[in-house]
């Protein structure tokens, strides 16, 4: 989550009753496409000022979260104080992105919007020297901490033909392609959201 927050930073949100409604789930969930194709209709999309939702969990923030992926191993990296959420800094992590902008949205709406800042945030923070295939995995919902409560991850998982990646942000430390049959004796060095991928994406 490459941004530094901001009181007046407007960023997606859908509100957590229509997570309730299709069924809350803890951890990672792979039917992405039926929950996002409600959470995100256009009546449903909302920006809000991220300082009103950052502790308000009637509302959840979209967070694109891609793994890229190559050969057996898997990118990753230490966040550092440059990364906008400060509750998850010195945590390793396999997911790059950040919240979906108002500007992000060039007045559009639904899956759009969101897609133009999923590719954003990508091309922000990793520089990708491979040609790859992007394709959408799963949800990840983490109500087991302040964090999790008001955000959801969106995973997609980046296939590339080469493990050719590099950062471009400072906040993005340590970085490499780690084999991924290491990752489960690493576990407990990744935020939750990596160890949810690690258990039931990665494994």
């Amino acid at each position: 989550m490459s941004e530094s927050p901001s009181s007046s930073e407007r960023v997606l949100v859908v509100p957590a009753s229509e997570l309730d409604r299709l069924g809350r789930f803890q951890g990672f969930r792979a039917d992405a496409e039926r929950y996002l194709s409600v959470l995100l209709a256009p009546e449903l999309m909302a920006f809000r000022p991220r300082s009103e939702v950052e502790e308000d969990p009637s509302w959840k923030q979209i967070i694109p979260y891609v793994v890229i992926r190559s050969r057996g191993s898997v990118f990753c990296y230490t966040r550092g104080s440059s990364q906008g959420e400060a509750r998850l800094h010195r945590l390793r992590s396999l997911g790059v992105g950040g919240h979906v902008a108002e500007a992000d949205s060039n007045g559009r709406r639904g899956l759009d919007a969101y897609d133009a800042a999923m590719r954003r945030e990508l091309d922000e923070e990793v520089e990708v020297r491979s040609r790859g295939v992007l394709s959408l995995a799963g949800l990840i919902n983490d109500d087991s901490t302040p964090v999790g409560s008001v955000h959801m991850g969106v995973v997609h998982v980046y296939d590339l033909e080469n493990p050719l990646a590099a950062p471009r942000e400072e906040g993005i430390a340590n970085a490499g392609f780690a084999p991924i049959a290491e990752l489960p004796k690493a576990r407990d060095e990744f935020e939750t959201w990596s160890r949810f991928c690690i258990d039931e994406l990665l494994s």
